[in-house]
């Protein structure tokens, strides 16, 4: 056969080379803004000057500085990639199409999880060849994370990482039409801290125009701190900088210093009079918001977008199983944990044993994560868009439980994820410490979940009944 030459495709910044594969052709480490250095990681995203000539987009971008993240025996770097690859430019997209053409097929661009402190499109899990395989055009970005992404400072623009997405999709619009997208067809879809920052664009007035449909996979609707709880966070990385709360004075610091105070950070006590913790003390960032995205819809582009949203159904096992507390967790560990998230904890306790009366204190410590992080925020942002949005919300409920860890995993946070890219039969999740267990999976849940996600983008139709608040039932995925 004659050798094809590797695929080139003129960008407003300038021509970038992919590779062509069995899938189609991939551009990777496209970046979409300029590098965010010194005081600049503290500005809005800035755009990039561009290049002359053809720029390799054929290796992996580097990553936005994290910290290592260990989830005890479970293996969750398919989740969360390789941690920090060091350099400066690393605000970039990767695509994935089926070909570079003028095709105009549906845009699926990704917003990945991590607790707004780590994670990149570099993971495994991401791989986008279902997609392409399917007629759709997969985005995947990288985001400021950490104190560069989110700290609420004095001098600097707030939600940086936020504003990342929403430059990341203003390169969406200019440029996805030459990899043979549709910008008039573009769906927006996150898992965990990232459905939580897609949540947050349906209520920003700037992202109007951008994209047509979203889908929030396990993020929360109400998971934004207030400006106190975030001055909190502020003052205690000040102080275990020994800097001033300042743009100024942090643009002065290294990226590695900041990854270094990251552990002081940790468990910070955020309730307040008028908040509880949204994020349970697991991340000390969120976005920094006076009012709650699932209360703020009506302001931005909500309305007129088709909106796919669910959770998986045990959550909170994620942050109780691969840690010893499912079995470790006392009564009084578990009071503080329902304390840190309800401004009622007796009576919300009383109704999660009621719910669950069998259950032991660390499985009840899952169903109250489970509820607060995800759950509850998911079920009040579906409530929100159906009211403005005329039958355009979907709900899902996903059930598969993973064999992982003795069985205990189950459908816990991110075990979705397989079934969306499609890719549950790869060996690296499987295993007794991998994310979806030793069992094989059945073909046909992933194939349909996923089919689901791509008839979505295309229609705006799932393929079930739009959401009803006065008759509320979501969708069962992963049987």
């Amino acid at each position: 056969m004659p050798h094809q030459a590797d695929p080139v495709v003129v960008t407003p910044a300038g021509a970038v080379r992919g590779i062509r594969d069995g899938s189609g052709e991939r551009f990777r480490a496209i970046p979409y803004a300029a590098a965010p250095t010194g005081a600049g990681r503290f500005a809005a995203p800035a755009p990039h000057p561009g290049w002359s000539g053809t720029r390799d987009a054929t290796r992996p971008a580097p990553t936005a500085p994290q910290p290592a993240r260990d989830f005890g025996s479970l293996d969750m770097n398919p989740y969360f990639g390789p941690g920090w690859v060091p350099a400066d430019e690393y605000l970039t997209v990767d695509v994935h199409t089926p070909a570079a053409d003028d095709g105009r097929r549906p845009v699926m661009v990704f917003v990945h999880g991590g607790g707004f402190v780590a994670g990149s499109s570099r993971a495994a899990l991401y791989d986008g060849g279902a997609f392409a395989r399917d007629g759709v055009v997969l985005v995947t970005l990288t985001y400021r994370l950490g104190i560069p992404g989110f700290l609420d400072l004095a001098g600097a623009v707030a939600n940086r990482g936020l504003l990342d997405v929403l430059a990341a999709l203003g390169w969406v619009r200019d440029s996805v039409g030459a990899f043979g997208g549709d910008p008039g067809n573009v769906t927006l879809f996150g898992q965990s801290a990232g459905a939580t920052l897609v949540g947050a664009l349906l209520a920003t007035p700037e992202a109007d125009g951008l994209f047509r449909r979203a889908i929030v996979q396990s993020g929360n609707g109400v998971g934004a701190f207030t400006p106190e709880q975030a001055g909190r966070v502020t003052a205690a990385a000040a102080a275990a900088l020994g800097v001033e709360p300042t743009a100024e004075a942090f643009a002065a610091v290294p990226d590695a210093d900041f990854l270094t105070v990251l552990p002081t950070l940790a468990g910070l006590d955020l309730r307040t009079a008028t908040a509880t913790d949204p994020l349970a003390g697991l991340s000390p960032f969120a976005p920094v918001l006076a009012v709650q995205p699932a209360d703020a819809l009506a302001a931005g582009p909500a309305a007129d977008v088709d909106l796919l949203i669910g959770a998986t159904t045990e959550e909170g096992r994620l942050y109780v199983v691969p840690q010893g507390k499912l079995e470790s967790t006392t009564e009084a560990e578990l009071l503080a944990v329902v304390a840190r998230v309800h401004a009622e904890p007796g009576a919300a306790l009383a109704a999660h044993r009621a719910a669950r009366p069998d259950a032991t204190p660390g499985e009840l410590r899952a169903a109250v994560l489970g509820e607060a992080l995800f759950t509850a925020g998911t079920t009040r942002l579906a409530r929100a868009h159906a009211r403005i949005s005329g039958g355009r919300t979907h709900l899902y409920a996903f059930g598969y439980r993973s064999t992982a860890l003795g069985g205990r995993l189950g459908a816990a946070h991110a075990v979705e994820l397989p079934f969306v890219f499609d890719v549950a039969d790869k060996p690296w999740l499987h295993g007794e410490s991998g994310l979806l267990g030793p069992s094989p999976v059945p073909a046909g849940p992933a194939a349909r979940m996923h089919g689901a996600w791509v008839e979505f983008a295309r229609t705006g139709d799932p393929g079930w009944a739009p959401y009803d608040p006065r008759c509320p039932s979501a969708h069962r995925l992963g049987g």
